[in-house]
Order: structure tokens, then sequence, then C-alpha cells
């Protein structure tokens, strides 16, 4: 199983398939990295009592902000786009008040929006995030601030190892985790000079990665049931089986 998450987020999908008794192969299309600046995290955290929400859409974002701020602080109402976001944040000690049932921008939009006309909402999100959740917030009448907590790059050195699958073989099935990972694969690929072939089956964790592999032109052969590691390692399996 090809296995395109950040290298410090595929152990847990990568335990997950070696337990199902795949093999997974790690070859990053996404490494994170500071953002060029924390200003706009540190402009969120120093507010943070004049909010009335502060929403997580990742947990990646919950582990900078984690970092960057006093357990003994006060907290608004804590959203989170997701259960490992909402795990995450339990394991940073915060309470989260609202979770939607579908782990995407657009169904966390429509929970909040209910109560958020003249009242101030954090977002703190990747640098390049969707402004989905954004601008829905912003119609509904909530002042938004966003706080970038990390960026997303393509790692370079994945590159020579697509190659090589070229030459060795491919992988039976290919992981797809975020939008991210399905646009920075194609980049990878076609910097490569190598095709994902036809036979390598595509697994998308949920609605938004499926969206894009779509327009990119890599639809999925299967989807997750829910956003989550559990779901996506039963989906390949059934997919293989």
């Amino acid at each position: 199983m090809l296995v395109t998450r950040s290298p410090h987020q595929a152990s847990a999908l990568a335990d997950g398939l070696r337990a199902a008794g795949m093999e997974p192969v790690l070859v990053p299309t996404i490494e994170i990295v500071p953002p060029k600046s924390f200003a706009s995290l540190d402009a969120v955290v120093s507010s943070l009592a004049s909010f009335e929400w502060l929403v997580f859409t990742s947990a990646n974002a919950v582990e900078v902000f984690a970092s960057r701020v006093s357990r003994e602080t006060a907290m608004p109402k804590i959203a989170a786009i997701g259960p490992a976001t909402k795990r995450a944040l339990e394991q940073a000690g915060l309470v989260v008040e609202l979770m939607p049932e579908v782990a995407v921008a657009e169904s966390l939009a429509e929970v909040l929006r209910p109560g958020v006309r003249g009242k101030r909402v954090a977002i703190v999100r990747a640098e390049a995030a969707r402004d989905v959740l954004v601008s829905r917030l912003e119609e509904a009448g909530a002042a938004v601030q966003v706080g970038v907590a990390y960026r997303n790059v393509v790692p370079a050195d994945s590159v020579e190892r697509l190659r090589e699958f070229d030459v060795e073989g491919w992988p039976d099935a290919v992981t797809f985790t975020s939008a991210s990972t399905a646009r920075n694969l194609v980049a990878l690929l076609d910097e490569a000079g190598v095709l994902l072939p036809e036979s390598v089956k595509r697994v998308s964790i949920g609605p938004v990665t499926s969206l894009a592999m779509l327009e990119l032109g890599i639809p999925p052969h299967a989807e997750a049931k829910e956003a989550g590691i559990a779901a996506l390692v039963a989906a390949v399996a059934e997919i293989l089986a």
C-alpha cells in the first residue's frame, strides 16, 4: 500500500495497514513545516477571551496551537472538524463542544452558523486551506479571524522513489488522506515523468478528497465510510478483496 501522508502522521495509517495484513510503503506527498510567520496565530492566542468559538480544522493545527498557549489560559467554546482533530484536542486537555457528523468544512460551517451573527470566531488551520469555512461563517454574520499554524509543502525526495516504482513495480493501492495529498502526488508524478498505473487502486479518506481526485483525473476506486484511519484501512481491504 502506498501511503502518501506526511512522515510524522503516517505511522497510525501504516500500523493499521500492517494489522490488516498489508505492507505500507511510505512515499510522502506532503511535508508539514512552520508557516512563514506565526503572527496570525499569536494574534488569536493573545485575544482568546474575545472569541465565541475557537475552531480547529486538523490535528496538526491543534498540535501547533497547544505549543504556543499556556494550559492555564481560559478558552472559548471549541469546535473540531472531525474525530482525529477531536482526539488531538482532548489529548491537549481541551474540551470539544461541537463536531459535525461529516468531517468536512461544509458540515462544520453548517453546525456553527446558528448563533454566530455578531460573534467573533477564530479558525486555526493550515496556510493554504480552503476558504469555504471562513466565507460561510462570514455570510452568517460572524467576524472571522484566521490563525495560520503550519504549511504543507511537497517533499522533493519522493520524486526518485516514484521513478523506482516504474522499474521495480507499483504497490497494489494508494491511499489519499486529503485533497493536498492528491494534488501533490499528481505534481510529483509529473516531475518524475511517470504515470500512476490504472491497476493501482486509489482509495480516498472522504468526500472532499474524492472530489479533488476526480478534478485531477484520478477518481477514487473506493472511499472510506467515514473520515478516519480505521475506515480508510477497511476501504483498502475491501477494494483489494
